[in-house]
């Protein structure tokens, strides 16, 4: 009985060591290593430089890796980019000697257990509270802290769209200190002076492409601190847009348009598809603008040469449209008036010879005058022809067409001859007033008819006159509309074929 007990009192203990053998945890050196480097810290307190003197500067190396251009927003002229942040400083209250610690070289901390320089984007457009995302620091045994945050910038960028879509950007990223001036904390550039942004992970762009980045160190006093001047990093980066997506909806409609509108210049100037025509460019024309407006900043500085090449369009087809309507409104009325001769000596003697229009000019001129002709001819053989009212031997008695080859008459017809010579000119005058009468109606109505005539050429030739203005102005802006269309193309399109741009401060690191 004795013997069973002594068992069972063994057992329990036994037991109750195994079970709280588990209580005792064994830390590694690393663990021990950051508790008793932490415990410390805490100890020392975060706030404040790790430095041992006040006076002593604080060197904190900053450097950006760009990994991705998310967005460029033209209208609110902001530049938001997928970065990996890159801080550099030593902590001298973050040393250890490796040999005592397992031959430790390096440790990591969380985020807000050490002193962390309060580097700023200066030139921030971002709502959110906070941009980086937590990440732990790597620290070294000399104390070098390398802390490497991933962060989404979003930042004022400047946008000149006067070459859009085929526009260049060159936007800025500011750094700097809050709270710590010049004299406390001194930034440099982790990368180099000539890298700027950092580009071995950087995923390429479906907008836009990277031409080149580069860094420049400021030194700045600002207003509210002029005895402590502040030391920031500018990283410039230079962007070039991919113009394909608008080559479709911009470029292309731009120039099928204005071929049609050259065509419009060709349609005779009293055809009333000139004026429809003309029309619906000008609707077509005002939707590429609306489209435009869309993509580009509404108070920019400067406009894009496309609207401005859009708003020439449609200038130009006003001018014509409107000088159709008026050439269509001469033409109907143009007895009313003439082309003032200074304006027919410009128009058809000079400009119509540069536009190669003289010979064209000169027949329809010619044709002119010699339907003028024939109306003053007509005129002429009007007043002068005489019309034979009745026949000259029917006009006469019958003893001047029967007379003997003597000149005398028969003797025994001559009491028989005078008697009938009474009775045919009495009834000879009674006929000839009836058909003298007839004659004066029929010359009246012939009058009336060539009056009606001559006044219908002549408002023909006033309304040719004014036809050929027409065409000479329409030739006229046909060809003023090919050289602006050559000149605005060459000024649109000058980025995309003739890149003159230095880079020379902009280097690419790819």
């Amino acid at each position: 009985m004795d013997w069973l007990l002594l068992v069972i009192h063994l057992t329990t203990i036994l037991t109750w060591q195994n079970c709280h053998a588990g209580d005792v945890v064994q830390m590694s050196t690393e663990k021990l290593l950051i508790k008793k480097l932490l415990t410390e810290y805490k100890e020392r307190g975060i706030m404040g430089r790790p430095v041992e003197r006040h006076h002593e500067i604080l060197t904190v190396k900053f450097g950006l890796s760009l990994i991705q251009i998310l967005d460029l927003d033209e209208r609110n002229q902001v530049l938001t980019t997928n970065v990996w942040v890159t801080y550099q400083w030593k902590d001298i209250y973050m040393t250890w000697n490796q040999s005592e610690y397992d031959n430790i070289t390096k440790i990591r901390v969380p985020k807000g257990s050490i002193w962390e320089p309060d580097i700023k984007l200066y030139n921030y457009a971002d709502e959110r509270m906070e941009e980086r995302r937590d990440a732990n620091m790597v620290i070294e045994s000399d104390g070098t802290v390398l802390w490497i945050p991933q962060a989404i910038f979003k930042s004022v960028c400047k946008i000149d769209i006067m070459y859009f879509p085929f526009d260049m950007q060159t936007c800025k990223l500011k750094f700097s200190t809050w709270s710590y001036d010049g004299g406390q904390i001194d930034l440099k550039e982790l990368y180099g002076v000539e890298t700027g942004f950092e580009l071995s992970d950087y995923v390429e762009s479906n907008e836009w492409n990277v031409l080149g980045s580069g860094v420049d160190r400021n030194v700045i006093t600002y207003a509210c601190c002029p005895d402590a001047p502040y030391v920031d990093i500018t990283f410039n980066i230079r962007i070039k847009r991919k113009p394909a997506f608008y080559n479709y909806i911009l470029i292309l409609p731009c120039i099928l348009l204005s071929s049609l509108t050259l065509v419009l210049f060709w349609l005779p100037p009293e055809s009333p598809a000139k004026m429809q025509l003309g029309m619906n460019i000008f609707v077509a024309f005002f939707v590429l603008l609306l489209l435009l407006n869309e993509s580009t900043p509404p108070a920019s500085a400067s406009i894009p040469l496309i609207g401005a090449y859009y708003c020439l369009n449609m200038i130009m087809i006003t001018l014509s449209t409107f000088l159709s309507v008026v050439i269509v409104n001469l033409y109907f009325r143009g007895s009313k008036s003439r082309v003032p001769r200074p304006i027919k000596t410009i128009m058809v003697d000079y400009i119509a010879r540069i536009m190669c229009m003289h010979e064209q000019v000169k027949t329809k001129k010619k044709s002119g005058q010699e339907s003028n002709g024939i109306v003053r001819g007509g005129n002429r053989r009007d007043k002068n022809g005489k019309y034979d009212k009745v026949g000259y031997y029917e006009m006469q008695a019958e003893n001047s067409w029967k007379e003997q080859p003597n000149g005398l008459l028969n003797n025994e017809h001559a009491n028989f001859c005078e008697q009938d010579k009474t009775e045919m000119s009495t009834s000879l005058s009674g006929h000839f007033d009836t058909m003298s009468s007839d004659v004066k109606e029929i010359k009246t109505y012939l009058k009336k008819m060539i009056d009606k005539i001559t006044d219908k050429d002549a408002k023909e030739v006033i309304a040719r006159e004014w036809r050929i203005v027409a065409l000479v102005l329409d030739r006229l802006f046909f060809f003023l509309y090919f050289f602006a269309i050559v000149i605005s193309v060459c000024a649109v399109f000058k980025n995309a074929f003739f890149d003159t741009t230095d880079y020379s401060n902009l280097k690419h690191n790819h």
